[in-house]
């Protein structure tokens, strides 16, 4: 009986023993399973949260985008617009620098003074003038053009000469007081007045052929200079001034004006001639007529 009681005293002490060890495991567990569950209640607001602070930098993001694009686009705007009145300075610049009265129509309608003489005049080479010409001018810038053109005529087999270039007003009111001895009122028709002629300006030439000598009669107009002339001049900035049926003379083969190849181009293009031209439409290619 001893035996018993002694064994069933010592289950009894086992099992309260583990008894009381469960319910210290069970109350640890129980604890952890409440605090894990906090912990990821936690967690999970706090995910929550940086969602919504990421979705806000998203929108914030968004706005920042959108507002960048329109300040770029303000920039370009001032930028192309800065670049406009850079442009527009740089033009303005450039035709306070260039003679106003080198696209002027002349010939009866615009006058040049007596005080009126180009910037600057050259000598033209003596091997480019016409036989019994000792010097002629013409204007500085002007000069490479025509030199080049009288080239460019040479290399392809025609020979073109310089009768006359520039003429101050009183050179022409000389020449012109000439022809009214010799002709008349009939002067009128191939000569002008001083002030109204494009020779003064120092961009106008007049061009024979060697056998022609200094003569400048409509039979130039049969001579294969004549048609290289009417092919090519353009290229080099130079047009007809006074062609077959014009309003102001009688038809000047010879005459040939420079305006730039800029409007030259245009005018060959066109079938047109430089007094075709409204003066505002011609005033346009002013600031290019050296380029």
């Amino acid at each position: 009986m001893r035996l018993v009681s002694a064994v069933i005293i010592g289950l009894v002490a086992v099992l309260g023993y583990y008894g009381y060890q469960y319910y210290i495991l069970s109350d640890e567990l129980l604890r952890t399973r409440d605090e894990f569950r906090r912990t990821v209640s936690d967690f999970e607001n706090r995910v929550s949260a940086l969602q919504a602070e990421l979705e806000a930098a998203k929108n914030e993001n968004a706005d920042l985008s959108v507002k960048l694009a329109a300040e770029q686009g303000k920039n370009a705007m001032f930028a192309e617009q800065i670049s406009g009145i850079a442009g527009t300075v740089g033009i303005l610049e450039k035709l306070s620098k260039t003679d106003k009265e080198l696209l002027q129509k002349y010939s009866k309608i615009y006058f040049l003074n007596e005080h009126y003489i180009p910037e600057a005049l050259v000598q033209i080479a003596k091997t480019y003038l016409s036989g019994g010409n000792d010097e002629e001018w013409i204007h500085a810038r002007a000069w490479p053009r025509l030199q080049t053109m009288l080239d460019a005529a040479s290399r392809d087999g025609v020979t073109l000469k310089v009768v006359s270039g520039y003429r101050s007003f009183d050179t022409q009111a000389d020449l012109k007081y000439g022809y009214r001895v010799s002709y008349g009122s009939g002067a009128n028709q191939f000569s002008a007045d001083q002030g109204y002629s494009e020779h003064q300006l120092g961009t106008a030439v007049d061009l024979t052929t060697p056998s022609m000598g200094t003569s400048l009669t409509t039979q130039f107009e049969k001579k294969p200079e004549y048609g290289w002339l009417v092919a090519n001049a353009y290229r080099y900035g130079f047009t007809l001034s006074y062609p077959k049926g014009n309003a102001y003379y009688q038809f000047e083969p010879w005459h040939w004006r420079y305006v730039g190849v800029a409007l030259a181009t245009k005018l060959k293009n066109d079938g047109k001639y430089f007094y075709d031209l409204d003066q505002r439409e011609i005033d346009a290619y002013l600031v290019s007529i050296f380029d």
